[in-house]
């Protein structure tokens, strides 16, 4: 049973924490770190993350005056407890299942969220486009940006922080150090310290000296002592360079500390302000906190002993599938090399790591530099394999256009999560690599249509030495191929038939053509003919497949788990040039719907996309005229 919160059942809004004392405060913050571990049991989600902030949630809204004060969280997987404050509770078991609540920020959701987030490092470019409207419309709110140490490894968080510094905008930006160690040890004469340089005593002392200073001539050394009294002492000087006055760091988890920090730094009126508080992930739950994850994201699992309920798979997930094919051919050639961003062991670089840890880099959240990283290490005749979630491959596409596909260097691009999700949504979702990888000349573009291709085009990209080339492949486990001994590498841009027919062709690019399949079972079992390709490349198109199958039937469908505008585009198109459509074909592309589709199941996601095998039978059986679609799926019994 959950536990009782006699003193969160009083909250409903930010408004009631006004005028709370601390012990008061402390009781609710109890309260809701029970809330969120209760509500992740069942849901899963992100806990460790979410229980480390709990303590400054509450105090930031009982500080600030949200929703007026704008409160701006990054990445956004920390606000389970900033849900609950703010009129969702009685919707937070409805946490990332489909039609409930998202799992990040999501300014659809309520007046409390000003600005949707689930990638790093957004936060301070939009709270400084915030603060800058503000001031636009004279207006007097403030805007308050809570940005995590590993964000602060990827480049926009400085530039952001550059912008506002330079024009001394009003601006509160909160660093939550929960991992790395970028400033002194926190304790007593710290906190001590955070809160004399916060204060308007401090301040006005400062400003004094500054009077009395300046026009003796001692302008800059003044300005310098105090900086490097503070760098030393607080580890500020990189934040005071960048404009920033610099406060911390301090105990984030104690509310002597931080609500009057936070209430000193509401005072200030002039310039940004960086406010440094460490934080432990996984804080008040013993499982999370033991954790070497801290338990950043689980399934469901049982309060007591921790234990997660993860099922058994069927299959290997794909990405170590990806991760132990890379190391069986770096045994055999140590140039290859293996890239990631922040995301090791989502994406199998960490089973390489393990087997060759100089040639492994996490570049930390910098995609745009493990892009270039990588096109650096090709230059010099090494095999690097930069391994990215689709979503987060988007943000280095400059980097892909220039620094790697224009010179033509050979980077091997391991696209993960490609398609949908669950219940990441789609801020995570991998929908459009098919259209932005394809639309580059001389990329070659693979896609697996289960593990045991998975391990053929790892071997297949090893070979490619004179030009960019990439292979997608999906979240979770495999379809349960038996996997080879050792990859062989496929002959470039030529798919495969799997089953030939006569009236209608399903060409699949990817993990779909396992519905392809089950699609041509029912359609054969209603009287027609199929035959079943797989694309295996988008790019180099497969032309003499393509132009038979349509020259050999009535009906061609292609499928693929991505955007309008990628593989489906790529075929007409060709067909259109080479003149195959002028001779009657019927021709329709299956594709993503053209929507931002809402976190859900994957069984859920895939029926609303229409990617399921009775799907691709009922446009068959549209396409040919013999029947509408609704009545095929009505009477089906096709299971996904």
């Amino acid at each position: 049973m959950p536990k009782p919160t006699p003193h969160l059942d009083k909250i409903t809004y930010p408004e009631d924490l006004k005028g709370l004392t601390g012990k008061a405060l402390q009781d609710i913050c109890d309260d809701v770190r029970d809330c969120v571990i209760e509500t992740v049991s069942r849901t899963g989600g992100h806990l460790g993350s979410a229980l480390g902030v709990v303590e400054l949630t509450v105090a930031l809204h009982a500080v600030f005056d949200t929703p007026d004060d704008k409160l701006i969280f990054d990445v956004g997987h920390q606000c389970y407890p900033h849900k609950i404050l703010t009129g969702r509770r009685d919707q937070i078991g409805t946490l990332r299942q489909g039609g409930g609540l998202s799992g990040f920020t999501k300014r659809a959701e309520s007046l409390y969220d000003p600005f949707g987030a689930a990638h790093a490092a957004t936060s301070i470019s939009a709270g400084l486009g915030f603060a800058k409207a503000r001031d636009l419309k004279k207006q007097d709110n403030h805007v308050i940006c809570v940005i995590g140490d590993g964000s602060m490894s990827a480049g926009m968080a400085y530039e952001a922080m550059n912008n506002a510094g330079s024009d001394g905008t009003r601006l509160i930006v909160i660093l939550n150090d929960n991992d790395m160690s970028i400033a002194p040890p926190v304790g007593a004469m710290s906190h001590h310290l955070s809160k004399l340089v916060s204060g308007r005593s401090y301040r006005s002392f400062r400003r004094f000296a500054k009077k009395m200073i300046e026009p003796i001539g001692l302008k800059i050394p003044a300005r310098k002592a105090e900086e490097y009294l503070r760098g030393f002492a607080m580890g500020g000087t990189l934040f005071e360079e960048l404009g920033f006055y610099y406060v911390g760091p301090i105990d984030g988890h104690d509310l002597k500390i931080l609500l009057p920090v936070l209430e000193n730094c509401r005072a200030m009126q002039n310039g940004p302000i960086l406010l440094h508080v460490v934080t432990q992930k996984g804080k008040g739950y013993a499982p999370a906190e033991i954790a070497t994850d801290k338990y950043h994201g689980v399934a469901k699992f049982d309060v007591v002993t921790g234990q997660q309920n993860k099922p058994k798979p069927n299959a290997p997930a794909y990405q170590n599938v990806f991760g132990q094919s890379l190391v069986k051919e770096a045994e055999l050639d140590d140039r290859i090399c293996a890239i990631t961003a922040a995301m090791p062991s989502g994406t199998g670089v960490n089973l390489f790591a393990e087997a060759f840890p100089e040639r492994s880099f996490d570049v930390g959240i910098a995609e745009q530099h493990a892009v270039t990283f990588a096109a650096g290490l090709a230059c010099e005749g090494m095999k690097p394999f930069c391994a990215l979630y689709s979503t987060f491959l988007q943000r280095g596409y400059d980097q892909l256009v220039h620094d790697v596909a224009i010179q033509r260097l050979p980077v091997r691009f391991a696209i993960d999560r490609a398609g949908l999700v669950g219940a990441d949504g789609p801020t995570h979702a991998g929908s459009f690599d098919i259209g932005y990888m394809g639309a580059l000349p001389g990329m070659i573009c693979m896609a697996a249509a289960d593990e045991a291709e998975l391990v053929h085009m790892v071997r297949t990209a090893v070979e490619i030495d004179d030009r960019p080339s990439a292979f997608r492949y999906p979240r979770g486990e495999g379809v349960g191929v038996d996997l080879p001994e050792k990859g062989i590498a496929l002959p470039i841009g030529k798919g495969r038939i799997l089953r030939e027919g006569t009236h209608i062709a399903l060409l699949s690019y990817g993990t779909r053509l396992a519905e392809a399949l089950k699609a041509a079972d029912m359609l054969t079992a209603q009287g027609f003919s199929v035959t079943v390709a797989d694309a295996r490349f988008a790019k180099p198109l497969d032309t003499d497949l393509t132009e038979r199958l349509a020259r050999e039937h009535e009906v061609m469908i292609t499928i693929e788990e991505g955007a309008i505008g990628g593989f489906g585009g790529f075929v007409l198109h060709h067909l259109a040039s080479c003149g195959a459509l002028d001779r009657g074909l019927k021709i329709r592309t299956l594709t993503l719907p053209d929507v931002f589709q809402d976190q859900g199941s994957p069984t859920a996601m895939y029926e609303e996309a229409g990617l399921t095998a009775r799907h691709i039978a009922a446009l068959a059986i549209e396409a040919l005229g013999q029947g509408k679609p609704d009545d095929f799926l009505l009477h089906s019994t096709g299971q996904i």
